[in-house]
């Protein structure tokens, strides 16, 4: 394991997940690593997907809500075979032995098409909730349900390589997109049967692969602040005088325009996020604790 292990507390880790494991096992794996109570990870990956899996240690599990949503994928798309989890895991529904493949300029055209604000129905093997039971256990038993539709956003879907029937593509998306429906899309628009074959998340919530780590050897590089991971939010400098005030919940008068969530820093130590609201300074996530 690494060599940092005293620095492993309060601090976000980006893993670099392999294929095959769970999100929820590298989770568990780091709990009991570095004997730390709470730990949670920013969006899942599939199993057989692999790519970065940004990984909350102790406090800074509280803020991962507040992350980017922006996520890269390099996906690779298999043409001709359908399957009832969208994925090349699945049982298969259908096989095409012989089909034309379509050319780039047909694989362009059909892409710019999902550029954008989309509707999308998430895969009924997914951990999506319905009446309080996850859409994969009802799958599972063959229970019949519908998932409602979602509106996601892809900012860029670009062709990189067709080799055969393996059409691979990059994916530039935002939280709650599901790239297995968008293969599915993409063939449903061409007329066939398409399934996702791998997954690569290049980038998750400002984390990107170049500086994951392996969860055997944790670089330095892979280990982030929480403040750091939230430098997309605006930062406030609070004066020490109303330091204790901010720490008990109590308000602090600012003059600021309205603020959802804002980092927090008395004399260079980020106390947590707070909000401004009529002018006036309230905690809303705590980081430092008295």
């Amino acid at each position: 394991m690494s060599t940092f292990n005293r620095r492993m507390h309060d601090v976000f880790i980006n893993i670099d997940k392999p294929v095959g494991v769970t999100s929820q096992a590298i989770d568990r794996r780091l709990r009991r690593e570095f004997n730390v109570k709470r730990v949670g990870h920013a969006g899942t990956l599939d199993p057989f997907a692999s790519g970065v899996l940004p990984i909350a240690l102790g406090r800074a599990a509280k803020f991962i809500d507040f992350l980017t949503d922006e996520k890269s994928y390099r996906a690779q798309l298999l043409f001709g075979r359908a399957t009832d989890t969208a994925d090349c895991t699945g049982q298969t529904l259908v096989q095409l032995d012989e089909l034309i493949m379509p050319t780039a300029d047909r694989l362009n055209d059909v892409l710019n098409k999902f550029i954008g604000t989309i509707e999308q129905t998430p895969p009924k093997f997914s951990a999506i909730k319905l009446n309080g039971r996850k859409a994969y256990e009802l799958a599972r038993r063959s229970i019949d349900f519908d998932i409602p539709t979602r509106t996601v956003v892809i900012d860029r879907l670009e062709l990189v390589s067709i080799a055969g029937r393996l059409v691979t593509v990059d994916v530039d998306c935002r939280k709650g997109t599901y790239i297995r429906s968008l293969a599915v899309d993409i063939g449903n628009e061409l007329g066939l049967p398409v399934v996702l074959n791998a997954l690569r998340r290049t980038r998750s919530s400002g984390f990107t692969i170049d500086q994951a780590s392996d969860v055997d050897e944790i670089r330095a590089e892979s280990i982030r602040e929480v403040d750091q991971c939230l430098a997309h939010l605006p930062s406030i400098d609070l004066n020490v005088n109303r330091r204790r005030a901010f720490l008990n919940g109590l308000p602090t008068n600012l003059n600021r325009s309205s603020v959802d969530a804002a980092r927090v820093y008395c004399q260079d130590e980020f106390l947590g996020l707070g909000s401004i609201v009529n002018g006036e300074l309230r905690a809303v996530k705590l980081f430092r604790i008295e």
